[in-house]
């Protein structure tokens, strides 16, 4: 699973809408606003650190003289060390810290709902425009099938089409 900063505000927005509309959360109308702040707060601090685990690995590999093919392993490594929700781990960790967000937030007046029942709306929500990264990913890997995967070369190439898709899309990757 891949979080683009583009889709943050869509994400967060059709959060608070689904949340408060559904009467999961209630937010008195003039602090709906924040909520969104809150929730996209958190889909951005998500970006940044994953962001910074990737380039502690490629640090790693750089300095030790590793393979790059390694690049996952040590960012899972180091994703664990952290607590931090990655790959298959990433939707889990990403609902856990929105509704901590929530619970948390003087923006929320109410919960209305018990915490199982939130997770499924956001699992849904994250699910729908998260669908978008994956298309990607897969649209990429096509164009590169030639290339070995996990060679340098392969990387190199995939974050440069990557970088290209991503920009005629409308997804950036600053948050």
């Amino acid at each position: 699973m891949r979080l683009y900063a583009g889709k943050v505000t869509p994400i967060a927005t059709e959060m608070v809408q689904v949340l408060t509309s559904t009467g999961a959360v209630e937010a008195e109308p003039e602090m709906e606003g924040e909520v969104l702040l809150d929730i996209e707060s958190v889909l951005k601090e998500y970006i940044r650190t994953d962001r910074e685990i990737v380039n502690h690995a490629r640090e790693l590999i750089s300095k030790g003289g590793l393979e790059f093919r390694q690049l996952h392993r040590l960012k899972t490594k180091i994703a664990e060390e952290r607590s931090f929700g990655i790959g298959d781990k990433a939707m889990d960790y990403l609902t856990r810290q929105i509704i901590e967000c929530l619970f948390h937030s003087r923006h929320v007046a109410e919960i209305f709902v018990e915490d199982h029942e939130l997770r499924k709306t956001l699992r849904e929500v994250l699910r729908q425009h998260l669908k978008v990264a994956d298309d990607l990913d897969e649209e990429v890997r096509r164009r590169i099938q030639n290339l070995q995967e996990g060679t340098s070369s392969w990387e190199v190439e995939y974050n440069k089409v990557m970088s290209d898709m991503k920009r005629l899309k409308g997804l950036d990757d600053e948050a």
